[in-house]
């Protein structure tokens, strides 16, 4: 277990011997979870760790990922 400061714009510094160890790199998307009064910070995926092995649907991922950030941006107008 080891100690980390919260700073005062809610950033955490993850140690880096735990990145090294979980393989968590800069940019990476992690999943907060509370649990019984508990933070749990998991690892997850994007769409991009998927490349490769899903089925050709006639749309490269960059531009799934647009139309995604595209439609992303619309549910919040």
């Amino acid at each position: 277990m080891q100690a980390i400061k919260v700073l005062p714009k809610g950033q955490i510094t993850l140690p880096k011997n735990v990145r090294e160890r979980l393989g968590i790199d800069v940019g990476d998307p992690l999943i907060l979870e509370e649990k019984n009064n508990e933070i749990i910070l998991k690892k997850t995926k994007t769409i991009l760790d998927y490349a490769g092995i899903l089925p050709n649907l006639g749309i490269s991922i960059d531009k799934m990922i647009e139309k995604a950030t595209v439609e992303a941006a619309n549910d919040y107008k």
